[in-house]
């Protein structure tokens, strides 16, 4: 009696089924969605930051017909910059709160992995501490000013629709109000600062920060903060000089490299912008350097951290 085999057919079994390949980017990319998980505070500050000054704002409506016939007695410069002010100040609020969301993130990065030791578990996966360490390096430097610009642009659009719908409910023309603000100018002009000046600017804080998050065993703010002031007032005893500190000063400001902007608010669509002037001045490759120096360190010693 024969037997049927229990065999694949030689067929099928000759297609082969090629194995499937590990792409470069897919740890990294992996990675940076592990740190938007664990870390709800990236999106939850600007949005809870954005929801309260627009309640605040709303409330300012009922005074809004009044302030624009106000506003009509004045010259062009002076109504554009009274109609720039709350969106302006919106700007600015949303900023500080990523700055202290960038703060603390670099600050926790790899500190709380290894004080909940669950930096055992993410070790034993098969992406390099460098990898880590990137993917951490992305979330201060590109995901959370790419967000705040999404959700300041957001604010700033329901803002100049409330006005407008105020404006036309009370019989007034909202011509005024956008040919004033010139909002996509102002929006374009939010961005190339977040990116300048927020992104690439202040890069070497977050790498320092980051640094600092992967060898602190306790007190990571004191380990951070504590050493720069230490250096700023050794130099200031031992050489009556002030360079590290106005150094820090001036990257912490911004500096005057992507924009000149003399009397005018930051975010003002009639500033001059040096992208040009930007990209080649030393100091912001020589930032840049430090930031690739502050990261290559904290993934070394990543590698040898233990938990705490």
């Amino acid at each position: 009696m024969n037997t049927q085999s229990t065999a694949m057919p030689e067929s099928f079994g000759s297609q082969g089924i090629p194995p499937v390949g590990l792409s470069a980017t897919r740890p990294f990319y992996w990675s940076i969605r592990r740190e938007l998980w664990e870390n709800r505070s990236i999106y939850i500050a600007p949005l809870g930051v954005a929801a309260v000054y627009l309640v605040g704002f709303l409330l300012s409506m009922i005074s809004l017909p009044h302030r624009m016939r106000a506003l009509s007695a004045l010259d062009p410069a002076a109504q554009h910059h009274a109609l720039l002010k709350p969106y302006d100040f919106a700007a600015g609020l949303l900023m500080l709160t990523q700055i202290l969301v960038g703060f603390f993130y670099s600050l926790d990065a790899m500190h709380s992995e290894r004080r909940d030791r669950s930096i055992l578990f993410w070790k034993s996966l098969p992406v390099s501490d460098f990898t880590t360490v990137l993917s951490k390096a992305a979330v201060p430097i590109v995901i959370v000013p790419l967000f705040t610009f999404a959700v300041t642009f957001a604010t700033q659009s329901v803002m100049l629709l409330m006005s407008s719908a105020v404006l036309l409910g009370s019989g007034q023309s909202i011509a005024t109000l956008w040919t004033q603000l010139s909002f996509f100018q102002m929006s374009l002009m939010l961005l190339y600062h977040l990116v300048t000046i927020h992104a690439l600017w202040h890069a070497p804080f977050y790498g320092w920060l980051l640094l600092v998050s992967a060898w602190a065993r306790r007190a990571a703010i004191l380990w951070a903060v504590l050493p720069v002031l230490a250096i700023a007032f050794v130099e200031k005893i031992a050489f009556n000089t002030s360079y590290f500190a106005a150094m820090l000063g001036h990257r912490l400001a911004g500096g005057s490299e992507a924009f000149t902007a003399p009397g005018a608010m930051p975010l003002d669509p009639m500033t001059h912008l040096t992208p040009g002037n930007f990209i080649l001045s030393p100091g912001l490759w020589l930032g840049l350097g430090v930031t690739a120096a502050f990261l290559y360190a904290a993934a070394e010693v990543r590698r040898y951290r233990e938990p705490i």
